[in-house]
């Protein structure tokens, strides 16, 4: 039978609850970074239009149909929430999307937060003191290699992740209001004070103390002094829309999912706005104020501008451990305390929130109690996550991040927004925005539903899959262009895979240029470091394979670097794709299966109602 239905035992909780939600890693590793790419301050312009336009529509979207589903169709599930909504049986499978994106990133957000947890017990016994920048960056590689350990215990990286995943699982089975709520609440506030310490340290960094080249304010004046003429780009809207659509953790029903615990008169006007307001803040000024200030007061902008190319995590896990260094052995320790904890709290209240939504499956579906959805859901995390840990560096990482954190998103969240402003229609959505409010929004917003936030979505998804090379959109023409290879398109026929173009191969050939800085063996293996000019890039091979290469050797893309026996990355990563497709339509069959259960349990109750 159906467990008792579970609520939150305070607004304050439910708030913070889902501003944990929404504020996640990318809001201190990403938005920074798109920043810098996106033409500094004048990349606030477009974000802050596209949080009007669609930010803050799919926000009283998935808050109303949330509570919609959970107060009138006892649902706290996307795909039961989306069947309460409209009757047709396509729409349990549109919200099955909500729950297989869920899967796949709390497979590999548990997986990040465990690096987290690792970098604060780092910064604590002081291991990146003595380092240089190179040791700093290649102590990441070593993490990320799960044969290798940074302190000793085997597989360290692998335990890490399993202790991480269970204690997501631990809280996941307290329940709602024990579990979930009592994190949001201990999390959020320390997240928000460890930020602000950094904000502050990142400010009053002077030029010529503490090793800084520049004073911190040089950085904050770098990010947002605006290029306007990055306004008229479609890349920086684009990136924007990526962005607010992104850090909302709109497109997952994990909105859905904790919306569907609120009473009929819960306002969802003010629960959303303020949920949606908080995350702001802790993205636009706390996000901006930590890395790339800090940064640019060692490295220099030039040196900023070409990091931000390795992403969010190059700085974030290569760069800053080295830079807190400079602060002393206390403050550099307090430093990486408060930042690496600081995105394990971003982290695991994001992770909570996606396994909420697969554990209300169970419950909605087989009335599985807390305990037994969150065990459940533990095994699959396990069997899903296991290979991005031992993978990473194969590309399964990257594969499970962009089908199941990017694109499923925004097909998900293009057919919510469809569903809710054309098939039930926006009239009845604004009523149901509106129920048990205490505010009301202004009435463009009822146009902007209708036609502006679908039509953007649209736009966004079909950039997506036809985006041209290097985003150079005033290459389209009617007789064709070049695709990007991060394009949909692109992404499925292997586009940029580079020379290990085939699953296996008796010789494996360099994907960059570069010069062989060194080669180092053991019992197991050979270890062939390329001075890449960004970096150093460590090739790993069995020690039978024979070395192609030497130390000084200068090799280009396509070069040999050792002949025997291997398995490329593309064979991982079609391994992965097989994963994934599988995964969806395992859950697929589950919620097929779960709707017969419930059908049968209505039958039951009609049975014996007199």
């Amino acid at each position: 039978m159906a467990q008792a239905k579970e609520s939150w035992g305070s607004r304050v909780g439910l708030i913070l609850a889902m501003a944990g939600n929404a504020v996640g890693l990318g809001n201190f590793l990403r938005f920074p970074v798109q920043a810098v790419q996106n033409g500094g301050g004048a990349f606030i312009i477009p974000y802050i239009v596209c949080f009007v336009l669609l930010g803050i529509p799919l926000l009283l979207v998935e808050w109303s149909t949330g509570k919609f589903g959970g107060c009138y169709g006892n649902a706290n599930s996307a795909p039961y929430i989306l069947q309460s909504l409209n009757k047709r049986k396509i729409w349990k499978y549109v919200g099955g999307l909500g729950v297989f994106s869920n899967v796949i990133i709390a497979s590999y957000y548990c997986y990040i937060e465990s690096w987290t947890l690792s970098y604060v017990y780092h910064s604590i016994v002081g291991t990146f003191r003595g380092m240089t920048e190179l040791q700093v960056s290649g102590f990441f590689d070593s993490y990320l290699d799960v044969t290798a350990s940074t302190t000793g215990i085997p597989y360290e990286a692998v335990i890490c992740y399993i202790l991480c995943l269970a204690l997501n699982i631990w809280i996941l089975s307290r329940g709602l209001q024990k579990g979930v709520e009592v994190v949001a609440k201990i999390c959020m506030p320390l997240l928000l004070v460890f930020g602000l310490f950094l904000a502050i340290k990142s400010y009053t960094l002077k030029a010529g103390s503490q090793g800084a080249i520049y004073d911190g304010t040089v950085g904050l004046n770098f990010l947002w002094q605006p290029n306007l003429s990055s306004l008229a780009d479609p890349k920086v809207w684009l990136a924007a829309a990526g962005q607010i659509f992104f850090t909302l953790s709109l497109g997952m029903g994990c909105v859905q999912c904790y919306a569907s615990y609120l009473k009929k008169k819960d306002d969802v006007v003010l629960n959303s706005m303020s949920a949606g307001f908080i995350n702001e803040f802790c993205e636009i000024v706390i996000g901006s104020a930590i890395i790339i200030p800090i940064a640019v007061g060692y490295f220099g902008i030039d040196k900023v501008i070409e990091l931000t190319k390795l992403g969010g995590f190059g700085l974030g896990f290569r760069s800053l451990p080295f830079l807190f260094t400079n602060w002393g052995a206390i403050m550099g320790a307090i430093a990486g305390i408060a930042f690496f904890g600081l995105l394990f709290f971003a982290g695991i209240t994001s992770s909570l929130a996606m396994g909420s939504n697969v554990t209300a499956l169970f419950n909605d579906a087989y009335g599985l109690n807390r305990k037994k959805s969150s065990y459940i859901l533990g095994l699959i995390l396990l069997v899903m996550g296991l290979p991005t840990v031992f993978f990473y560096q194969k590309g399964v990482f990257d594969e499970y991040d962009f089908w199941g954190g990017t694109v499923v998103l925004v097909l998900y969240a293009m057919f919510e927004v469809i569903l809710f402003s054309w098939i039930i229609g926006v009239n009845k959505g604004w009523k149901m925005i509106h129920e048990g409010a205490d505010m009301k929004m202004p009435i463009i917003f009822k146009y902007v539903l209708k036609y502006i936030t679908p039509t953007m979505l649209i736009i966004i998804f079909l950039a997506a899959v036809i985006k041209p090379k290097d985003d150079n959109w005033a290459s389209l023409s009617i007789k064709g262009w070049e695709l990007d290879n991060s394009s949909i398109i692109g992404v499925l026929q292997h586009r940029g895979i580079g020379p290990n173009d085939k699953w296996f191969s008796d010789e494996y050939f360099s994907e960059y240029n570069g010069v062989v800085d060194n080669i180092r063996s053991d019992a197991k293996y050979h270890y062939v470091t390329i001075n890449i000019g960004s970096g150093m890039r460590d090739i790993k091979f069995k020690s039978e394979n024979q070395l192609a290469v030497n130390v000084g050797d200068e090799i280009n893309v396509g070069d040999t670097i050792y002949k025997g026996k291997c398995i490329n990355n593309k064979f991982y990563i079609d391994l992965s794709r097989i994963m994934l497709l599988s995964m969806f339509l395992i859950l697929c069959v589950l919620i097929k299966h779960g709707q017969i259960k419930i059908n049968k349990r209505k039958q039951t109750t009609c049975q014996l109602q007199p």
